[in-house]
């Protein structure tokens, strides 16, 4: 490989190529002058945790996971328990027990964002691991094994009787196929998105590198559907219709406090989608995105226009919400949900 060609494969040039995977703050800057414009005529910096007043900080940070999904019917939600930091390997297993769980399972942090700690579990052993580097509040969950993944964007704003579904991003998880040929490092280098995970690949798969995949063989190399952690993104807005919205529109209403945020979920075919016969794994809030946005090839221009309309959302709600009595968190309020986060999540 020549030097042009290992400058064109090196990690700087891929995310450089591609803006879904530029710094927070450089995408993000347009935004923040639109953010302050905004906070100055709410008259808060914290307006938007008004968006949804049934959720601490309107689901922006530092909110329980678990508490949120609480709020969603459970016919809706896989079985889902709560770990409070520090129980022991013991204390584990009898929620497993208690619960009915089996391995393997997935464990998260309840605080915590894009992937952060998001570990499948198939072990005794794994929960040691895991209970060595997880010091903060957890949750189990049944792993969801249905075979599409979407996160389901909806808003509704507070004067009208209906909401809608907003985005709709499907999650195409990191995978290789085999060639007969090259070993399984050799696959995962020679993909631009594996390779960027190739730092936690090669301790995953460290007894698996010099595998030959057969010829056509499929690979899933991680499980979890976060873009951090190489899931590609795509654009599912194709998908919305009448029959989508007035699902989601269904199953919101009954959250109490809930107008505009992201389900992350499973389900077995699109016609379940529609029907709303899905398994939510997690419900974000004013935090979330429109994770439509990552599809590659996605501009960076219509992605931004997206955003705007994204905040501007948040605000009207906001807003309308405080017309009708909805609280905006004080500054000392969220500095306390802040630092938590901030804590939870630079812990390990």
């Amino acid at each position: 490989m020549s030097v042009l060609e290992k400058l064109s494969r090196s990690n700087f040039s891929i995310k450089l190529k591609h803006w879904e995977y530029w710094p927070f703050g450089i995408v993000q800057f347009p935004l923040m002058l639109y953010f302050a414009w905004l906070s100055l005529r709410a008259r808060s910096i914290l307006f938007f945790s008004a968006s949804n007043p049934g959720i601490p900080m309107g689901g922006m940070f530092g909110e329980s996971k678990y508490e949120i999904l609480s709020k969603v019917p459970r016919a809706y939600v896989p079985n889902t328990a709560f770990v409070k930091a520090g129980a022991s390997k013991d204390d584990v297993l009898k929620h497993l027990r208690e619960n009915g769980f089996q391995f393997p399972v997935i464990f998260k942090p309840d605080l915590g964002e894009r992937g952060f700690m998001v570990k499948r579990i198939h072990t005794e052993n794994d929960v040691d691991h895991y209970l060595a580097r997880m010091k903060f509040d957890f949750m189990i969950q049944e792993l969801v094994d249905l075979p599409l993944e979407f996160g389901v964007f909806y808003t509704r704003f507070p004067n009208e009787e209906t909401g809608r579904v907003t985005s709709v991003v499907k999650k195409e998880m990191l995978t290789v196929t085999g060639d007969g040929k090259r070993t399984l490092q050799q696959l995962i280098l020679a993909k631009d998105r594996a390779k960027l995970q190739w730092e936690t690949l090669q301790e995953v798969y460290r007894n698996r590198l010099t595998e030959v995949l057969g010829a056509g063989q499929v690979l899933e190399l991680v499980s979890i559907g976060n873009h951090c952690l190489g899931t590609k993104f795509l654009d599912g807005n194709s998908l919305i219709t009448p029959q989508l919205s007035a699902s989601f529109d269904r199953i919101s209403k009954q959250i109490d406090g809930f107008y505009f945020g992201r389900f992350d979920l499973r389900c077995a075919s699109p016609d379940d989608l529609y029907a709303g016969r899905v398994k939510i794994m997690e419900l974000n809030g004013c935090g979330a995105e429109p994770a439509h946005i990552y599809q590659p090839g996605y501009s960076l221009r219509k992605a931004l226009g997206v955003l705007f309309t994204h905040w501007r959302n948040i605000f009207i709600i906001a807003r309308e919400n405080s017309k009708r009595g909805a609280r905006y968190t004080t500054w000392r309020e969220g500095l306390i949900y802040y630092r938590k986060f901030k804590a939870a999540t630079q812990s390990t």
